[in-house]
């Protein structure tokens, strides 16, 4: 009987390690792991937890130049070697020993989990230690040595997929997974992020639309800084899911990075936990509406280690599990102590931010009205001008 949900993780993805001061901390990766076992996540019926192999360099040349793959090798076994015109040995992708194994360990779960999700060993799969999007052809970028996002994608069209659909809902735009297909119609990349006047890298604009004979297929909502849980909802429903159906994939994949979290300290948005979560909950709920709930979703981006990563991706791995956790549940004590302990600070006493007795988030549907003189509804609006008409759908109503 196929698994509900196959989850990538063991200890040592924490190798993915740029040292310290560096805000890509892999302790975010093991204090998400700790609370899904500590509420049971790990251990609901259908959930199986794995650990893959680093694969052969064949696989990451599926999307990567082999003259990058080598000098990552390169700058794995001597870290002073690393060639930084391909973005090595910087201070956003510092070198260090073992890259190349802990960075490809990665990738290799995310095809599996995209394997298992399309040869039908899981309904859905999750690897929270992924979501390296920024990594593109022949260099690293923002913290991505490879792009195992990319790769599962490639895998899955190799292997007979049709169309797939990318959501990326990280703060930073998803550049080197747009980059990567932006000339193939059978991989539709929507990206709903920070503006890029804002933030790095800069790019993401509702232009950029895909290339020639591709037209339509990248899609980019670039949110205005301080953007908060309602509008940020309003922009998801109101570009993604539309598309999303109209393109009627076989494989949703997606990359569920938490740094568009107030308490983040690289970016700008005011989102809660709660809203993260409602993305999440939304599109598992468009996979099994479009695809036969085939759904690999990702993690990505997040660095407030302690009081967004682990809620925010444990809510994730709950949702694909069937087994959501509430907003309203208590974080399990033994959780907190090792927080206390390992790093000397308090943990957050619930899985939510916001106030239960406030109810749930609500967002305007876009049926209900284009406001002209919110900066949310105008990105909204220059995003659907720019792909909707190419999608066969309307602009102005859904």
């Amino acid at each position: 009987m196929p698994s509900q949900v196959r989850v990538v993780w063991d200890p040592g993805f924490t190798a993915y390690d740029f040292g310290p001061g560096h805000p890509m901390n892999p302790a975010r990766l093991d204090l998400t792991a700790r609370l899904c076992d500590a509420l049971g996540v790990f251990d609901a019926d259908g959930v199986e937890v794995f650990s893959p192999v680093a694969p052969d360099d064949e696989l990451l040349l599926t999307v990567h130049e082999p003259a990058y793959v080598e000098a990552v090798r390169a700058a794995s076994e001597d870290p002073r070697a690393a060639d930084t015109s391909r973005g090595l040995g910087t201070d956003d992708d510092p070198a260090f020993l073992g890259m190349h194994e802990a960075s490809a360990r990665v990738v290799e779960g995310t095809r599996q989990v995209c394997a298992d999700v399309w040869e039908g060993r899981a309904e859905h799969g999750v690897n929270f230690c992924g979501g390296l999007h920024h990594a593109m052809a022949g260099n690293a970028s923002g913290f991505c040595i490879y792009n195992d996002i990319a790769v599962g994608i490639q895998w899955l069209l190799d292997h007979g997929a049709q169309r797939v659909a990318y959501v990326d809902v990280d703060v930073h735009h998803g550049d080197g997974v747009q980059s990567l297909f932006w000339d193939d119609p059978r991989v539709l990349t929507v990206s709903v992020h920070e503006s890029g006047r804002a933030l790095f890298p800069g790019t993401g604009w509702p232009s950029e639309i895909g290339g020639e004979g591709a037209e339509g297929s990248a899609v980019n909502v670039a949110l205005p800084p301080g953007t908060g849980d309602s509008a940020w909802l309003r922009a998801l429903h109101s570009t993604a899911l539309p598309l999303v159906r109209a393109f009627r994939p076989d494989v949703l994949v997606t990359q569920h990075g938490c740094d568009t979290h107030v308490q983040d300290p690289l970016a700008h948005m005011a989102l809660s936990v709660d809203a993260q979560r409602g993305a999440a909950d939304a599109l598992h709920r468009l996979a099994h509406e479009v695809c036969g709930g085939r759904w690999v979703a990702l993690g990505g981006g997040g660095y407030e280690l302690v009081h967004v990563v682990p809620r925010t991706w444990t809510h994730l791995t709950a949702i694909a599990a069937h087994a959501p956790v509430p907003l309203t549940a208590a974080v399990p004590e033994d959780w907190l102590e090792h927080v206390r302990t390992a790093y000397g600070r308090e943990g957050p006493r619930r899985m939510g931010d916001l106030d239960p007795a406030d109810g749930p988030i609500w967002h305007q549907p876009w049926d209900m009205g284009y406001n002209p003189h919110s900066e949310v509804d105008r990105a909204i609006m220059a995003t659907r001008e720019a792909v909707f008409p190419l999608h066969g759908l309307d602009p102005w109503f859904d």
